[in-house]
């Protein structure tokens, strides 16, 4: 039987944890970072390899529309009806977009339950002009430290995990002993399910977004217990969908952004890493996805890069 999120919730909490001086903490697991483990993960860089772990932003991806679209790339000056003197034009643009509609990371005040965010500040924080604590700047010196994959769907030995399908921290075990590799305290955790392969090889966005595969809600527990930063993965929402608490949507998230206080990575590619990953055996590697510093943001695009 599952647990009762909510009990879950307050038995993995972190709330407090990182409160100094009289400050509440803003930042959650990335506190986890710290310059020694950073240090130590600057020192898997070897061969001069560098992975690309973000999907393109534009017409194409994965938003099929309604709540969140692709990105719309808007011209603002192509050269045309320019008068400059001598040979000079330019080109600039805009961009008109959701903060997640692509690679992203979810920031501490996107999701809330009983009216409280994450280390117990009130949901009505969350105004109109943005969130006035837990807002994505507090991130703003990046994410950056040792990053792990697990390799689920390699582990299965298929192309893709189905939507509804749960893993549980039991596989996780699995997967990083197949692998040979250790989750440790600090690290930053990539779960791959090939969901982004699903999506790359039906080009099928409203496939993509109906449902998936992902963290069941153990899984909550497992994150806690090895202490990691921050877990990302290929899918859109990191947890199993539909969900495993019946009447509730995206247990798994209100427990490890509002409870854990930890910053959730989305819609990543893994495609490349995972295939020298199996070529190599190395499974880990130096992560870095700095945020872009939206003021009271509640996430923000990024482009991850994985380096060996």
């Amino acid at each position: 039987m599952t647990e009762d999120f909510r009990a879950l919730g307050k038995r993995l909490s972190n709330w407090g944890r990182w409160d100094s001086d009289g400050r509440r903490d803003e930042r959650g697991t990335t506190n986890l970072l710290t310059p020694e483990r950073l240090v130590a993960a600057a020192g898997l860089v070897r061969d001069g390899k560098i992975f690309d772990l973000g999907i393109p932003f534009g017409p194409g991806g994965p938003q099929p529309g309604g709540g969140r679209i692709n990105p719309v790339l808007l011209r603002a000056e192509t050269g045309d009806d320019q008068n400059f003197p001598g040979a000079f034009h330019f080109a600039d643009d805009y961009v008109f977009m959701p903060l997640q509609s692509a690679s992203q990371w979810d920031g501490l005040a996107h999701v809330y339950y009983d009216e409280l965010l994450y280390n117990g500040f009130p949901a009505a924080d969350v105004g109109p002009h943005g969130a006035r604590h837990l807002s994505i700047e507090h991130q703003a010196k990046g994410i950056a430290g040792r990053g792990v994959l697990l390799d689920v769907a390699r582990h299965r030995d298929v192309d893709w995990l189905q939507a509804g399908e749960a893993i549980g921290p039991d596989e996780l075990d699995a997967v990083a002993a197949a692998q040979h590799v250790e989750v440790r305290a600090g690290d930053i955790v990539a779960v791959r399910t090939g969901w982004r392969r699903k999506f790359l090889v039906e080009q099928d966005a409203r496939s993509f977004m109906a449902g998936e595969p992902g963290l069941g809600l153990a899984c909550c527990e497992w994150l806690r217990e090895h202490d990691v930063a921050a877990v990302c993965s290929d899918n859109w929402a990191i947890e199993v969908l539909p969900g495993e608490v019946e009447g509730e949507v995206m247990p798994v998230h209100m427990v490890l952004i509002r409870d854990l206080g930890m910053t959730l990575g989305e819609i990543l590619d893994f495609e490349e890493l995972a295939g020298d990953c199996a070529a190599d055996g190395r499974y880990e590697f130096f992560f870095a996805a700095p945020p872009i510093k939206f003021r009271r943001g509640l996430g923000s695009p990024v482009n991850p890069l994985a380096m060996k």
